[in-house]
């Protein structure tokens, strides 16, 4: 099924009768969802756009290239530094705006600015019984008391269907640069990226792999000039500098795990503290890319890794498997979220026919 205009997707759920699998461009689906297929793609298109408000209303089926091109035109982004996982992942297609924040998916930006969901203003979404639903102005009586765009988030599909979301965009910065940073073990090169982050220099991007911590900052040409100066001054190590284009592609790879893409192995995502991460991937092994100041790890294992990985990262954080046969998908829920999971999709999706196995 595609649908091209939210009544004919609302008409769609309301009269499905098996489960859905509720697919965008299909280049971020992750869990083990059955059914038949319902495409997004066909409610494509922007809404409104105000560069003068940094204001974008766009239809979720929209491919976020699309969007990139309207912004970029008026010298403008989305912020959060949407992660384009196709050669991570092995898959084709064309990534969708509403995939995007149904995933929640962001990139190292997110250690200045936030994620997805704190960029989004707004969103309008079929619930698992077709009934139309949107935040502010005329919502339904049964959602009152839930913060809807951040209830979406994160959510996958599986307790509604995106059909319309708002974001707030920010302006392109005139200037970008990057520290890397060489001749520093793990330990050292994680404590360099915490001190970076832990100053007063807005740095908006942190990372390490391959033996090279990596420090951005962005702004006005002077700003970052001397922040870059300071900053020089307090991580230590073996200091270059590279701007421009080069920075910007070298953001690229950490954002896309460029670095796993096409390589054999399991891929597992982990979030830990930054202050663990270095234990937790010494005692996982492989090959490790740290981002958000080691917040955020990415590890390349051989296959079968699973038990190895949940040792680790046991009460520690939590890891999900993107790529790769080696056990569950998401990591296992405690109690409380669990019935909170629970008491959610009764309330949006009582039939449990959106994207089962998506949440968990």
């Amino acid at each position: 099924m595609r649908p091209v205009t939210e009544a004919e997707l609302a008409e769609a759920v309301a009269g499905a009768s098996e489960p859905l699998l509720v697919r965008g461009g299909g280049t971020r689906v992750l869990g083990h969802a059955v059914g038949e297929v319902l495409e997004t793609s066909g409610l494509s298109g922007v809404e409104l756009y105000e560069p003068g408000a940094l204001t974008l209303v766009v239809r979720a089926g929209t491919a976020v290239a699309e969007v990139e091109r309207v912004l970029a035109a008026e010298r403008q982004r989305l912020a959060f530094e949407v992660p384009d996982l196709r050669g991570l992942l092995g898959r084709e297609g064309v990534s969708t705006i509403g995939g995007v924040l149904a995933a929640n998916a962001s990139g190292p930006r997110r250690v200045q600015v936030g994620a997805a969901r704190d960029a989004a203003l707004g969103v309008r979404f079929v619930d698992g019984l077709g009934a139309v639903v949107k935040n502010g102005g005329r919502v339904m009586k049964n959602v009152t008391g839930y913060d809807l765009v951040k209830l979406m988030a994160g959510s996958r599909g599986a307790l509604g269907v995106l059909t319309e979301v708002s974001f707030k965009v920010q302006a392109l910065p005139e200037a970008e640069a990057t520290l890397v940073i060489e001749g520093l073990d793990d330990a050292a090169g994680l404590a360099s990226l915490r001190a970076a982050l832990g100053s007063p220099f807005d740095v908006s991007g942190a990372a390490r792999h391959s033996g090279r911590s990596f420090v951005r900052v962005e702004g006005m040409a002077g700003s970052v000039a001397y922040r870059i100066g300071r900053l020089r001054d307090l991580v230590g190590g073996e200091v270059t500098v590279v701007e421009g284009e080069a920075s910007g592609q070298l953001w690229r790879d950490i954002r896309d795990v460029t670095p796993f893409a096409g390589r054999p192995g399991e891929v597992w995502r982990i979030v830990t503290l930054p202050t663990a991460a270095e234990g937790v991937s010494a005692r996982i092994g492989g090959e490790a890319i740290w981002d958000w100041g080691g917040g955020l790890i990415w590890v390349l294992t051989e296959h079968g890794q699973g038990a190895e990985v949940a040792a680790a990262v046991a009460g520690r954080g939590h890891a999900t498997l993107m790529r790769g046969e080696g056990g569950p998908v998401f990591p296992p829920e405690a109690p409380e979220v669990a019935a909170l999971v629970a008491g959610l999709k009764e309330r949006f999706d009582p039939r449990g026919i959106l994207n089962r196995g998506m949440m968990g």
